[in-house]
């Protein structure tokens, strides 16, 4: 390699990392090129990547001619690692405009061919189309309406796959829960298996936007209660789901909308 091309390549890493720190501060630490990462003093380390590799064998590896929506993208780590695993298609979305400047930074940044839209969870009804694998990651506890949104994710986006993941605390065990309880009967409520969403009203890590933590039997009931079937939990807070039937179908689901 001559010095010319050394000099090339140092100007593009040194131009690099100048336009990540423009875009900062970043919550994804992405390598974005042989040494240069978005977010090098990461309280975290290397995250997303070291909660990557921790459930990434549960995901397929072979994403050939797949359709991926990412809700919540942030900068985009997870839309590039499907891309890379050979989707026909990514889709990120998010609602802050700076995670979306700093994912079309990173796309631009490897090459990769993903597409970005400012949307909410709530508005993916609007997108008027179902995806092979839907990723939902670190999103459910930051909404105020966290069951909706997997109603929504499920009548109108989920294909088949979906990838989950979300903050828990409290029980990481999991009590029987009968069908039903006579009215009187209260004490399986305060098991700490009993499936619980505990609510933060104000907050939590320093962060407003964190408003529900729910224990390990609370986010298996809620997936299963949006129409989610549980395949595998490779990780801690990550679970492998795929669209079923949504149970108990008579019931309301959201609120009915008058006809225009």
């Amino acid at each position: 390699m001559t010095d010319e091309t050394l000099r090339a390549q140092s100007l593009h890493a040194e131009s690099l990392r100048e336009r990540a720190e423009a875009l900062g501060p970043w919550f994804h630490n992405i390598e974005i090129a042989p040494g240069v990462f978005t977010a090098p003093g990461h309280f975290l380390g290397d995250y997303p990547m070291v909660k990557w590799r921790t459930f990434a064998d549960a995901v397929p590896r072979d994403l050939t001619g797949k359709t991926v929506l990412d809700i919540g993208c942030n900068a985009g780590f997870y839309a590039v690692e499907m891309k890379r695993r050979g989707a026909a298609r990514v889709l990120g979305i998010d609602e802050d405009e700076r995670y979306l400047a700093q994912a079309r930074f990173v796309a631009e940044a490897l090459g990769a061919e993903i597409e970005f839209r400012n949307l909410s969870v709530y508005d993916v009804g609007a997108l008027g189309e179902r995806f092979d694998v839907v990723l939902f990651m670190g999103v459910l506890y930051h909404l105020r309406h966290p069951l909706l949104a997997l109603d929504l994710i499920h009548a109108h986006v989920a294909g088949d796959l979906m990838v989950f993941q979300s903050m828990q605390r409290g029980a990481g065990t999991i009590a029987p829960v009968a069908a039903d309880y006579d009215f009187f009967d209260a004490r399986h409520f305060d098991d700490p298996g009993y499936p619980k969403l505990h609510f933060i009203e104000h907050r939590y890590a320093g962060d407003p936007t964190n408003w529900w933590a729910p224990n390990r039997a609370c986010t298996e009931a809620m997936l299963r209660a949006s129409g989610f079937r549980i395949e595998a939990h490779p990780e801690e807070e990550v679970y492998l789901c795929r669209r079923v039937t949504m149970p108990d179908a008579g019931r309301p689901v959201t609120p009915a909308r008058p006809e225009a």
